[in-house]
């Protein structure tokens, strides 16, 4: 059975959860929950805020409010490939993000991607430009088992005012953006009243100011040489 995003979101807002398992890979802590919500079950990913390693360029206890901007503003672009997020006070480890959990080949990822499917990556590439990801490693995208849908996780370390793309997608850099992503930039005068909550004043202006250029540039930039452009490990 197929759900809606918004029938989603609203379990993930209000179910009832509970922890299954931690997932041990990564630096933060990371939870299974199973989620509760009018005689169904969702599986989500749980990130609780106490759970963050500390991080020299960025605030404590953020990344997972960033796991939340980086949902909403791929919804309000019209990307729709980061899984749904929210929010939660009530976790069993206090405040953290809730992310809708998506059953995929994890052996199947940008490093072994076809043609075809790594071409789809041009929205991604673009994405993680305007939103300064510094983590975009191989295993964050991915397509779900059933419907092949695209999907990018793992947006914590997103949103920074100084530049810090980190990515494994450089594939598109010197081609045009596609006319349809650059379109999705003309109401940037809307993205502060669905941000506020989870970053900074000066973290959206910064934001507001990556799609300004890319609309002025109109094509994908290249790595830059002056400082490391791709994460490690790159998977």
């Amino acid at each position: 059975m197929t759900l809606s995003s918004e029938l989603i979101k609203t379990a993930l807002e209000l179910g009832a959860y509970e922890l299954k398992g931690q997932f041990v890979l990564g630096s933060n802590y990371t939870f299974f929950v199973t989620l509760e919500y009018e005689g169904l079950e969702y599986s989500a990913v749980y990130k609780p805020c106490k759970g963050e390693q500390p991080l020299w360029d960025f605030p404590d206890n953020t990344l997972a409010q960033r796991e939340v901007a980086a949902y909403l503003l791929s919804e309000k672009l019209g990307l729709h490939f980061v899984p749904v997020t929210v929010m939660r006070e009530d976790g069993p480890h206090g405040r953290g993000s809730l992310q809708q959990y998506v059953n995929y080949n994890v052996e199947y990822h940008y490093f072994n991607f076809t043609p075809e499917d790594k071409e789809l990556l041009k929205s991604v590439m673009f994405f993680d430009l305007l939103i300064n990801n510094a983590d975009r490693k191989g295993s964050h995208v991915f397509f779900e088992n059933d419907t092949h849908k695209l999907y990018a996780i793992d947006h914590g370390v997103c949103f920074h005012e100084e530049d810090k793309l980190r990515t494994v997608i450089w594939d598109f850099a010197g081609q045009a953006i596609p006319d349809e992503l650059l379109a999705s930039l003309s109401q940037t005068n809307s993205w502060p009243a669905i941000l506020e909550a989870y970053l900074s004043p000066e973290e959206i202006v910064a934001l507001q100011r990556r799609a300004e250029k890319l609309f002025t540039t109109r094509v994908f930039p290249r790595a830059p040489r002056d400082r490391r452009a791709f994460p490690y490990p790159p998977i």
